[in-house]
């Protein structure tokens, strides 16, 4: 269903563009098998295979008027990741939340049953007991699936939310730190404080044509406790790339179509990669996703002509920096990566080679540095700003 290739994700563009006016608007909701209605676009938007501004300006190219909907979902990502750029607390509280979640597996039995089975699909609850394990098997849920399956986590099932995140995170190859955090978040009534999503077996089964219509669920969704959402930063303005100096070229999952630095200039003496699949999360992460991520960085490697380049995580640094040094350079290059793991090790890649006098570059897109800094508040302030 996914090839994780650019070449793959243009061509889904391209496919989808005549659905993605009036179509998507009347039937974006549903989930139908095989997912006619939607672009399922999304893991080659995570991975930046293709971007939030291609995609943008070929459906408007397509659709000078009439695709608002779709194009409100393809901001939504941008919003979101640009909300947790100027709140990246929020990405360590959930990440704290997760482990403290894990401890109580640990130490509750019965909690821990309970969230076994809704991972294995085992609840006896229809619908949910399907897309858990739908999301196993393909590695994807529609959009609507994931608010009912949040909302039965959450509401139904009582399970911390974190745990239900977490299990989003290992298994979904579109899995973002932001998108993911955030929309759990806001299910529970955490990110629109007050606001929740309750799941009911009418809409269900209104937008499964029928498949399925869940008996038991829970009546209510009160707000889940929360602390105050801190205050937003300034947005990052990107680092000043300097393209006249002895510079490697350090490939991430956050952007696997890095040609852009090349179009400003940039000729790298080498080519390096560095993932941290295994960062989204204290369990194991998915094979599907460690896959899909794979294949992304292999495609973006054969577009640079660097097949060969050697890949890093960040236990492996040190032998970074060091192949920095016998490249002779005095620049690491690399797309800006929002917050999450990479951040955090690109973070501290820039500690260790500041010694040594190595500067680590983070260039930020202009879609990114002109849409973060309007993430302050709801998305609907933010789409005026960005859609007008």
């Amino acid at each position: 269903m996914f090839t994780p290739t650019r070449a793959a994700g243009l061509d889904r563009i391209t496919a989808f563009l005549p659905r993605a006016g009036r179509d998507y608007a009347a039937l974006r909701n549903l989930d139908l098998p095989g997912h006619p209605h939607v672009s399922t676009l999304s893991p080659w938007l995570r991975l930046r295979l293709v971007t939030e501004a291609e995609v943008i300006a070929a459906t408007m190219k397509a659709h000078p008027q009439g695709a608002e909907k779709f194009l409100a979902e393809v901001w939504w990502r941008t919003y979101w990741k640009g909300w947790l750029e100027l709140r990246p607390a929020v990405w360590a509280t959930y990440c704290r939340g997760v482990q403290a979640a894990l401890n109580r597996l640990a130490a509750e039995p019965g909690l821990a049953a309970r969230a076994e089975a809704a991972m294995l699909g085992e609840t006896g609850i229809d619908g949910f007991d399907h897309w858990a394990e739908e999301l196993v098997a393909t590695g994807y849920l529609h959009n609507h699936a994931r608010m009912w399956f949040a909302s039965i986590w959450i509401f139904t099932l009582r399970l911390p939310w974190e745990l239900g995140a977490d299990f989003f995170l290992r298994h979904l190859i579109d899995g973002d730190p932001a998108s993911n955090t955030l929309s759990w978040r806001w299910v529970g009534g955490l990110q629109t404080p007050g606001k929740t999503y309750l799941a009911t077996a009418e809409n269900i089964a209104l937008n499964t044509k029928g498949r399925f219509r869940p008996e038991g669920l829970a009546t209510e969704a009160p707000p889940l406790p929360m602390s105050p959402i801190p205050a937003p930063r300034l947005a990052p303005g990107g680092d000043a790339l300097d393209p006249t100096v002895p510079s490697l070229l350090l490939v991430t999952e956050e952007d696997l179509s890095p040609e852009f630095l090349l179009h400003q200039g940039l000729r790298p003496r080498g080519v390096a990669v560095l993932t941290d699949v295994a960062g989204r999360s204290p369990l194991a992460v998915a094979d599907p996703v460690d896959r899909f991520t794979a294949g992304g960085v292999t495609d973006a490697l054969s577009r640079l002509a660097a097949p060969h380049a050697p890949r890093f995580t960040p236990a492996d640094l040190p032998a970074l920096l060091a192949l920095a040094e016998n490249e002779n350079v005095t620049q690491i290059a690399t797309p800006h990566a929002p917050t999450g793991p990479i951040a955090t090790a690109l973070n501290d890649l820039a500690r260790l080679a500041a010694s040594r006098g190595i500067a680590v570059t983070r260039v930020l897109r202009d879609h990114d540095r002109l849409a973060w800094p309007h993430a302050t508040h709801g998305f609907f302030r933010f789409r005026e700003a960005v859609m007008g």
